[in-house]
């Protein structure tokens, strides 16, 4: 009886150190530095820096943490733990008219860079 009870501790345990071992996107914690910024840089910032053809049609920089939160020429893009309401995510995700899905012109983002946005955003878009 007490074996048992033993291997059962034991097995929740390990069951528990595995969750916590997951790559899903949703399921981990995103890091700005590590996660997001890779991203921006292979897919964004060609076109989303001070002067090139992004940020002059829509004053949209991604090239900082603070530009990126700071948002377009019209406001925030980004509202922290809601990617279902953040046009930064409705763009990314194609969830928005042809014309303004981005990137502009190019191949979408693949579907796992697109959800490791989508989870930092409902995390909390945090600079971490």
């Amino acid at each position: 009886m007490v074996v048992i009870k033993i291997s059962l501790i034991v097995l929740s345990f390990g069951a528990l150190a595995l969750a916590g071992c997951s790559d899903k996107p949703e399921t981990r914690q995103i890091s700005y530095k590590q996660d997001v910024m890779p991203i921006l840089a292979a897919r964004c910032l060609e076109c989303h820096v001070p002067g090139a053809k992004g940020e002059k049609a829509s004053g949209f920089m991604m090239n900082t943490y603070a530009s990126l939160m700071k948002g377009t020429k019209h406001g925030p893009v980004i509202v922290p733990g809601n990617s279902l309401v953040s046009v930064f995510n409705q763009v990314v995700e194609g969830r928005v008219d042809k014309s303004i899905a981005m990137p502009h012109g190019g191949a979408q983002i693949p579907e796992e860079e697109v959800m490791v946005l989508k989870a930092w955003v409902d995390q909390g878009a945090t600079n971490n």
